[in-house]
């Protein structure tokens, strides 16, 4: 275990605040899905105990079938395949059987855009209507440029629901997607559609972000050039801004869009059919496309959404999760986790402080929002920014209050709790993973006795633990690898292209368990606290981004000759990037390289993986066989004495002058 890691293992032991559900949460939201820890340890044990039975139950509930399935689970790890022989299909478990089924007037989508005219925002709600008719005209309008089964189309939109509604749209034609946050730059679209091997782009002409316009179209046409197997980009006209259209590739959405029939209806699917990548950062620089497939991920993402956040239609809920939609929150509980549920989602399309720091606050006033889903790196800067902003707004119909991306820290989660949830919301913590499809360990609402900081108690049908190398279970109070024991319906099912690393990444540590990458210890009460990664990868607000990746940017630029990246501690982001960066001869290190080198990162990656601190050294501490100590370097940018073993570290000399530059 790491400094940090100990330093938290000790600090959980003294954490004894401990808050109840409130007793009127469950009559403020209509009922309670689980009740009280009696409820859940009994149908916690039942399903971990029992799984094929209990998923059989859910799958059932939850999902369409066209053609039941024949077995609920066919298990030879690390390889499962869930409900095989059955048909579904996860638009028409979204969209189509709500409209059957009597609600198609209903709201599914209350979108609300950045700009602010004349003191309104932009305002849409779509119903469940709405969603079958424009998924079935996007679906036509794909399957015009030659989308079929099997096919992955790439999708680099901003949020707006058009982003929603393709993805739906590729699900209702057997099509898979990609969607690529829209913060990446051009490189990363290469290496992300080249993996894949998508001929088709969905993007926006641009997207709003704090008054100004992201050009994502201009960074398509960056990306195309290096892409010659991309054949078709359409683009939906938002921000109005400028773009060049390449004749016999480049299609204008609404012109292609609007000219296709809105009936299409949905294909039967295949179980296990492959419904999306999505790429996320590893401990090597090029990102893993992982892999989600239809059944098993609709069902837990569904039943973790109406669980973790009770979530019940028909009762006047409004639920929004602050995320965007390129990452796999978005997808879970935005789109694929909420819809099923009849509750209203909510998509914001741009940053929480525009035109002011109240926006989220106002926003909540306005659409009534029941339960606010965000990220601890969010509430941080809220903190920051004071409480007169929250103060200003009636946040009475909150009632549920999560977070997301990262652990909260105490001192987070108390302010959350008293400024926004006025000590009467329950909070959800929640630890879940990209590779996880859905919740893994998250408190219920109206049953879980809750400790800042800690995720508490796995959902159901999880059986995680807290292990040593060899697998054994620890006792409590002892830091060790998270794992998971079983197999669950929306677990991933490889990483695309790459069999070798998939095994390597997740099986092969200590085989038969799910290895989640993070270190993690429990408390006297059997409740988990996460203490952080146990390989190369670093979680910056939320987000995880490889080192390695960050490395080979800066390492790419003309003047670099080496670099370390590690995290360290950030008020707000949680972790920031500290970069240790060794030049060439004809270099001088500067404040302007800094800011060049920061640019360019931004430019090869995106403005997410941009350093908080870049440290120019003539060496970095190695040790004799050339590993660099990367430990050493992550207590220099922590600005902490290091106690560390330093006898294989080849030049003393170097740890010597960065920590005299310290000074």
């Amino acid at each position: 275990m790491s400094n940090d890691q100990n330093d938290a293992i000790k600090s959980i032991l003294e954490e004894n605040r401990v808050f109840n559900p409130p007793r009127e949460a469950a009559e403020r939201l209509g009922g309670a899905w689980i009740d009280s820890m009696e409820s859940y340890q009994e149908m916690w044990r039942r399903s971990v105990d029992e799984p094929e039975r209990f998923w059989e139950t859910e799958a059932k509930e939850h999902l369409h079938w066209f053609k039941p399935f024949e077995q609920v689970l066919s298990w030879n790890p690390p390889d499962a395949r869930w409900f095989e022989g059955g048909l579904t299909n996860a638009c028409h478990t979204c969209v189509d059987r709500q409209v059957e089924e009597g609600h198609g007037d209903e709201v599914a989508i209350i979108w609300e855009g950045e700009p602010v005219s004349d003191g309104a925002p932009e305002i849409r709600r779509l119903t469940y209507a709405d969603l079958q008719r424009e998924t079935a005209r996007v679906a036509n309008a794909l399957e015009s440029l030659g989308v079929g089964r099997g096919d992955i189309v790439t999708i680099y939109m901003g949020m707006v629901p058009e982003v929603a509604i393709a993805m739906l749209a590729c699900a209702r034609i057997g099509a898979a997607h990609s969607v690529i946050f829209g913060g990446f730059s051009a490189s990363a679209i290469v290496d992300r559609v080249r993996d894949a091997d998508s001929r088709v782009i969905l993007t926006c002409d641009g997207s709003w972000r704090r008054g100004s316009i992201v050009p994502l179209k201009a960074s398509v046409d960056e990306a195309c050039q290096e892409l010659p197997g991309v054949t078709s980009v359409v683009t939906l006209r938002r921000c109005l801004n400028d773009i060049e259209m390449v004749d016999g590739r480049d299609h204008d959405w609404h012109e292609l869009v609007s000219r296709q029939s809105d009936d299409r209806p949905c294909e039967p699917m295949d179980s296990e059919a492959l419904l999306f990548l999505l790429y996320t950062s590893g401990s090597t620089g090029k990102p893993k496309g992982i892999v989600h497939t239809t059944a098993g991920y609709c069902l837990h993402a569904s039943v973790t959404a109406r669980n973790t956040f009770n979530l019940r239609p028909d009762r006047g809920q409004v639920y929004w999760c602050t995320a965007d939609v390129g990452w796999i929150t978005g997808h879970s509980y935005i789109v694929y986790g909420v819809l099923p549920n009849r509750v209203p989602t909510v998509m914001y399309e741009g940053a929480p402080n525009f035109p002011a720091e109240d926006r989220f606050w106002s926003m909540v006033e306005r659409h009534r929002v029941t339960q606010f889903y965000t990220a601890p790196t969010a509430i941080r800067a809220f903190m920051k920014w004071g409480d007169e902003h929250p103060a200003g707004h009636d946040l009475s119909s909150l009632m549920v209050l999560g977070t997301v991306g990262e652990p909260i820290n105490p001192e987070a989660w108390m302010w959350y709790h008293r400024v926004i949830g006025g000590e009467r919301c329950p909070i959800v913590d929640t630890w879940w993973q990209t590779e996880t499809g859905g919740h893994m360990i998250t408190p219920q609402p109206c049953a879980t006795p809750t400790v800042p900081g800690s995720c508490t108690l796995p959902t159901l049908g999880i059986d995680a633990a807290v292990v040593d190398d060899d697998g054994n279970e620890l006792p409590h109070g002892t830091g060790g690898l998270l794992v998971i024991r079983k197999p669950w319906p929306s677990m991933l099912r490889g990483i695309h292209g790459d069999r070798d690393r998939f095994i390597e990444t997740y099986w092969s540590r200590i085989p038969g368990m799910y290895t989640a990458g993070d270190a993690a210890s429990r408390d006297d009460r059997g409740y988990f606290w996460i203490l952080g990664r146990i390989d190369d990868v670093i979680n910056v607000s939320g987000h995880r981004l490889g080192t390695a990746e960050v490395e080979s940017a800066l390492v790419s630029h003309v003047h670099v000759v080496e670099a370390a990246v590690v995290g360290f501690p950030h008020d707000i982001k949680g972790t920031g990037i500290a970069a240790f960066v060794t030049l060439g001869p004809r270099a001088e290190a500067s404040d302007g390289l800094k800011k060049t080198l920061h640019t360019h990162v931004g430019k090869e990656i995106g403005a997410i993986a941009k350093p908080d601190m870049i440290r120019f050294t003539h060496a970095l501490p190695k040790t004799r066989s050339g590993k660099i100590m990367r430990r050493l370097l992550r207590d220099i940018a922590a600005g902490r004495e290091s106690t560390q073993d330093t006898t294989t570290l080849e030049d003393l000399t170097v740890l010597a002058k960065l920590r005299e530059e310290d000074e």
